[in-house]
């Protein structure tokens, strides 16, 4: 979703801002801007498009100062144009704004009921009119800001800069995040780390209803009341190296190349490798005890939690409901006694998810998340935070993430199945085993970009494409048709093999190629003849299997992925790997914005 960055300090601030900007490019826009103030002089240049379009505004019409704000804006109201874009003046102020102001319009009619004249077709200018409106009726900038935000609803991260005061800028939160940035002599405003992770190491996340006002010397935060509050001080360990291509044509090969580490260093922290045994933060409930568990999450990480399904249901006989998060956020079905909400979440910002979770909160439940960014808003409204360790993920479509996701949730069952007595010592090191080879296992796949690139060729001819699967490899299929539609643009359905027959089979004649996920140890002979079946009615049949599946295709598909022999249960998170690189390859075939494709933001924090 949108990006801020901004800074008050003592060096020129926009090659700062616009260097946070460039950092911020993964969470998906299609406009920017800067503002700076600058011997108490309001300036802004913005420009619609990529950032390279704001960078030939800057160097036509520099910007100076040592205080500024910046903005990557994904349209939300309003077209992605130069008019529409961030950072908006009006007046003494300047604002940028991320997420979506809900009673914008009865704002905008008071404002102009005054005399305002507004420019643009979005919801935040109205922020910036209120803001001058306040400044004129004889308020200090921080009075101002304070009287603004009260009157706002909504989801809103903001940053604003005033005319007359070259140190000073204020911040402020509800529903989208916003960090804080301690350097010397001089402060920092961000979406999230990664915006400052050059700038400084420590960093305060303000929490729901906090505004700031920094200056060079100094942090002040207020609660949404407007008493001050202390906020802590984290340190972080992001750096520039963890954002940089390494080489890399594109973020998401990087990230391809990232599996094996993700996988392992995430699989490091909760499994002891002496004793192979899962090893998790205490539970704030008793496992044995649980009545059943409701999982949630949107994307990709919803299909990880499919997965997850599967396997607590099967290993720990735990029943699971499971919706995508801005369905079951307003369907509000009975909560049973004893329940495990669990939550996923790259970001852990997520508008939907972050919903759902405090719903279920409120209803009683029990909330673990599975996160990646374990400081994020719903790290810190969870009662557990099983973190993963796959590192910054800058490309908009999740990979690295994904297969981490699934490896906590492949030891969240071992530890579940074991605490409710299902399986002894002996299984549970067989299944941690098989997990703690995944690493090498996923360094042989990717030696296999060259053949399955030959399987992107037919791919990328299409215009329809089918992905089946059966069992816990279906939401694996589901995870390949998401991947090609958001990178290649070409339509991608995914159905249990066994529904093909069912309608689907319809659709498929000599242009159609129906992609299987077909491991030699799931349901293997269904999946088989149900390819057989799109065979015989011309269907394009490619295949990712193993060394047994192999030889039984062979006079059903056209082309077939051998990957490495694995246990069933680790099955999932290996497979979705080449599924991954499938799609990566289908979008260099057709030239699409592999790490940026249209529409799409890394991060949606709004709804």
């Amino acid at each position: 979703m949108c990006g801020i960055c901004g800074v008050v300090g003592y060096q020129p601030a926009t090659p700062i801002v616009f260097e946070g900007l460039r950092r911020l490019e993964y969470r998906g826009y299609d406009s920017s801007g800067i503002a700076t103030v600058n011997h108490g002089q309001l300036s802004r240049c913005r420009a619609a498009g990529k950032l390279d379009n704001l960078k030939h505004a800057l160097e036509e019409t520099p910007l100076t100062g040592t205080t500024a704000i910046g903005h990557t804006r994904w349209a939300t109201h309003g077209a992605p144009t130069t008019g529409n874009a961030h950072p908006h003046q009006a007046g003494q102020v300047a604002i940028v704004h991320n997420g979506i102001i809900e009673n914008f319009s009865e704002l905008k009619s008071l404002l102009e009921a005054k005399g305002r004249f507004f420019e643009t077709e979005t919801d935040s200018e109205v922020v910036a009119h209120l803001l001058d409106e306040h400044i004129q009726q004889g308020m200090p900038p921080k009075e101002a800001a304070f009287a603004t935000i009260r009157q706002l609803r909504g989801a809103y991260a903001i940053a604003m800069i005033f005319e007359g005061h070259d140190n000073l800028l204020i911040g402020a939160r509800h529903g989208a995040p916003l960090a804080v940035g301690y350097g010397n002599g001089e402060m920092f405003l961000g979406s999230d780390s990664l915006a400052l992770a050059p700038l400084s190491n420590r960093i305060t996340y303000l929490e729901d209803g906090d505004w700031c006002v920094l200056t060079r010397e100094q942090v002040e935060i207020f609660d949404a009341t407007g008493n001050a509050v202390n906020r802590p001080v984290q340190t972080t360990s992001l750096s520039t190296g963890q954002i940089g291509k390494d080489g890399y044509r594109h973020f998401m090969e990087k990230e391809l190349h990232e599996h094996p580490v993700a996988i392992g260093q995430t699989l490091q922290r909760i499994i002891d490798p002496v004793t192979r045994r899962i090893v998790l933060p205490e539970m704030p409930f008793d496992v044995a005890n649980l009545s059943r568990a409701t999982i949630t999450a949107c994307g990709s990480a919803f299909y990880a939690g499919m997965v997850g399904r599967y396997w607590l249901e099967e290993l720990a006989r735990l029943p699971v409901d499971i919706d995508v998060a801005s369905e079951l956020r307003y369907r509000q079905p009975p909560q049973p006694d004893r329940g495990l909400a669990l939550l996923i979440s790259q970001s852990g910002e997520t508008a939907d998810t972050l919903g759902v979770l405090r719903e279920l909160k409120a209803a009683g439940q029990s909330i673990v998340s599975v996160l990646n960014v374990e400081h994020s808003t719903m790290g810190r409204e969870s009662d557990l935070v099983l973190g993963m360790v796959a590192g910054p993920e800058i490309s908009v479509a999740s990979t690295k993430a994904f297969t981490a996701q699934l490896s906590v949730l492949a030891a969240l069952t071992i530890d579940f199945a074991r605490k409710r007595n299902l399986i002894d010592e002996q299984k549970e090191r067989e299944l941690t085993d098989s997990l703690l080879d995944l690493p090498s296992h996923a360094l042989e796949v990717l030696n296999l970009f060259e053949q399955i690139r030959t399987m992107a060729r037919v791919i990328a001819q299409a215009r329809d494409v089918l992905y089946l699967g059966r069992g816990i490899c279906m939401p694996v299929a589901q995870e390949g048709a998401l991947k090609l539609k958001e990178i290649s643009y070409i339509h991608a359905e995914a159905y249990a093999a066994g529904e093909l027959k069912h309608g689907p089979i319809s659709l498929i004649d000599q242009s159609v190629p129906v992609v299987a996920i077909a491991p030699s140890t799931i349901l293997f002979d269904k999946t088989l003849s149900n390819l057989q079946e799109a065979r015989a009615r011309g269907g394009r049949i490619l295949v990712f299997t193993d060394a047994k599946g192999t030889e039984r295709l062979k006079d059903v598909a056209e082309h077939v992925i051998v990957l490495p022999d694995v246990n069933a249960f680790a099955t999932p998170i290996l497979y979705a790997i080449p599924v991954q690189i499938l799609a990566y390859e289908v979008a260099l075939l057709k030239g699409t914005d592999v790490d940026q494709p249209r529409n799409l933001a890394k991060s949606v924090t709004v709804e």
